[in-house]
């Protein structure tokens, strides 16, 4: 009687710490939405309620068979039981909030050392078939140390407690109570075999073993199976199916680098995003094309897309663009048709028994595309949820789709841009050449006798040749980010050059022409002086002089061009001289001296300018010289190193 007794009160001691933990979790005021823990609850508490049976159960003396199976199946549902309790006490601590775990340390620290303590306890029990006699002093030691701490954490404070269930943590849980179920199942059944003869035991023993291993063989490794277990869980165990944030940041690690690390093209990411978020194999994605409409231009695991049409008919890009709204197709083949872009879906998407779901991705109001998806391993029923997450997550799509095409056209307007600027710098050199042969011409009705005046023309007209072949040079080297070989040369060269050709246009003094030997492209030297010193001559009188000027001051070798024209102003200077597309000439492309700038420049050098209204304006170029070149690179060096 008094074994009984003892035995009752343990059950009852039990029974008080379940309803305390769901004390814990009921304290956020929202007990109906308890939907995991209520029925967890229920089914711990009836296993417990199971121990009042095994006392009314006679047992036979001596420690017969019937008493040692008592003590085993009382020993494995206190294991069950405390198994139970430990996952919920998990689910306690890890699902409440950050700022409340704090609360919680005390109350679940006390639960957990009395369910791991009985959960060690009995199952030993059952593992020796006999009570731990060294352990039992102990187990009442645990209880009382643990029934303290966990009555510290029982205050007013824990009534804001929230209990958000870790779905993995459920799962695992899940798949834990499967394996465990199966592990019961066959020991139950053994403990009937051992009842039966010994032929008959081995045979149905041989049996069972099969049928066992043919289901495990049949069930786990289905693709259904699994689907179907997961829909049930999520439908039934949760408030919400999606676990918004897990699946957001698994759909943003598949759009930004793909699946494990691959790196497959945007249009087939965003399929294979979709399509994991919402369990779908895969699917087929529809974009506009120029020529087709809204046709196929990517697909992912659908294995029939070659019997289907390539495009989906403009009434139901329309309807689509105007509705906004996600196509059931399983519900339009059972007859669901409604008004709307429904009306406009074609027989042969409806009739496609692999449609699941038609998506639009839109971005601003605009069709971006269209994802129809396959259908799931587990057919389940489209509700409002999965409509909501399709309909942001293909407007998310949308946007890295019309993002990616809004770079595929920058890219193109950059190259049309890069050859209208190549264009417009062989304008500009044409332009001048032009020049050159009109002043050219006006010079020829006066001077056509003169000899010394043909001679020069000759001269002008075969370095107008000269030009015009290296202008058809250049155009192709412009836009290109070849680099040119620098070469030594004396700066005087490009000087004499480019006075001898232009001086039969228009008057030039060379004021002073000193040795200065720098590295560059001579080439481009020329031609930027060739700029600066026709600016000059547009800007000048016809009688007034251009003067030019070369000299080197120790370190850079300079280049002034020097006219008496009407000057620029300090505004034009700050913001138009080197501004392309600028220009105070009529008909001028505003480039030369750009160009001048962005030439010299490349060779490590300077243009400089100085202009007053009315007086005249010095362009003055500035390369180092070969010899100085060292030391000013390691003062460049320092002047980095000190910044």
């Amino acid at each position: 009687m008094g074994h009984h007794l003892a035995e009752a009160t343990e059950i009852l001691a039990n029974l008080g710490w379940i309803y305390a933990l769901f004390r814990l979790f009921a304290n956020d005021g929202r007990d109906e939405n308890l939907v995991l823990v209520r029925p967890a609850i229920v089914a711990i508490a009836l296993v417990e309620t199971l121990q009042f049976a095994l006392l009314f159960v006679p047992a036979q003396p001596d420690g017969g068979i019937s008493e040692t199976l008592v003590f085993e199946t009382s020993s494995i549902l206190r294991v069950l039981v405390a198994v139970g309790a430990l996952v919920l006490v998990h689910n306690l601590h890890l699902g409440a909030e950050r700022q409340t775990r704090i609360l919680l340390r005390w109350s679940a620290g006390g639960l957990l050392a009395i369910w791991a303590f009985s959960l060690n306890f009995h199952l030993l029990a059952w593992l020796t078939g006999t009570t731990p006699q060294t352990l039992e002093p102990f187990y009442a030691l645990t209880i009382a140390i643990a029934s303290l701490v966990s009555a510290v954490g029982f205050r007013r404070s824990t009534s804001s407690l929230q209990f958000r269930p870790s779905r993995t943590a459920t799962f695992h849980f899940l798949s834990l109570l499967l394996i465990v179920s199966y592990a019961f199942a066959l020991a139950l059944t053994a403990r009937w075999l051992d009842a039966a003869s010994a032929d008959t035991a081995r045979m149905l023993q041989v049996g069972t073993m099969v049928i066992a291993a043919s289901l495990l063989l049949i069930w786990m490794p289905s693709r259904r199976a699994r689907a179907w277990l997961r829909v049930t869980a999520l439908k039934h165990l949760f408030e919400h199916r999606y676990d918004y944030r897990a699946e957001w940041l698994r759909f943003t690690q598949t759009i930004a680098r793909g699946k494990d690390g691959s790196s497959d093209a945007l249009p087939e990411r965003a399929i294979e995003a979709l399509a994991d978020l919402t369990g779908s194999p895969g699917g087929l994605l529809f974009m506009h094309s120029e020529d087709q409409g809204f046709s196929r231009i990517a697909s992912r695991n659908w294995g029939d897309q070659n019997v289907l049409p390539r495009t989906l008919p403009a009434p139901l890009i329309s309807a689509m663009e105007r509705d906004g709204r996600v196509i059931d197709l399983p519900g339009l083949r059972k007859g669901a048709r409604s008004v709307g872009c429904d009306a406009f879906c074609p027989d042969w998407l409806i009739n496609c028994d692999s449609a699941w779901a038609a998506v639009p991705l839109i971005h601003f109001d605009r069709l971006v595309g269209v994802i129809v998806l396959a259908m799931p391993a587990h057919d389940h029923r489209l509700d409002w949820e999965d409509f909501d997450i399709m309909k942001i997550v293909g407007r998310q799509l949308a946007s890295y789709l019309a993002e990616q095409a809004g770079q595929a056209a920058l890219l193109e307007a950059s190259r049309f841009d890069e050859f209208n600027r190549r264009m417009a710098f062989v304008m500009h050199d044409i332009k001048n050449l032009a020049s050159q042969m009109s002043l050219l011409t006006r010079n020829a009705e006066k001077h056509a006798d003169n000899p010394e005046f043909r001679r020069d023309m000759m001269l002008t007209v075969r370095n107008s040749a000269d030009k015009l072949n290296t202008l058809l040079a250049r155009l192709g080297r412009y836009g290109t980010t070849a680099t040119r070989s620098s070469e030594a040369f004396d700066m005087r060269g490009p000087v004499v050059a480019v006075t001898t050709r232009l001086a039969g246009i228009h008057p030039l003094t060379l004021i002073r022409s000193e040795e200065a030997k720098v590295c560059g492209q001579i080439e481009g030297l020329e031609q930027a002086l060739t700029h600066l010193v026709q600016n000059a001559i547009d800007a000048s009188d016809a009688e007034s002089a251009v003067a030019i000027e070369t000299f080197s001051d120790g370190l850079y070798g300079r280049i002034c061009v020097i006219d008496s024209g009407v000057g620029m102003s300090p505004a034009f200077l700050r913001e138009g001289l080197f501004k392309p597309f600028v220009s105070t000439k009529d008909g001028g492309f505003g480039i030369g001296a750009f160009e001048a700038r962005e030439t010299i420049r490349a060779m490590g050098g300077q243009l400089d300018v100085d202009s007053r209204e009315g007086l005249g304006t010095r362009f003055t170029i500035s390369l180092p010289l070969e010899s100085a070149r060292p030391m000013l690179e390691i003062d460049e060096d320092k002047a980095r190193e000190a910044a």
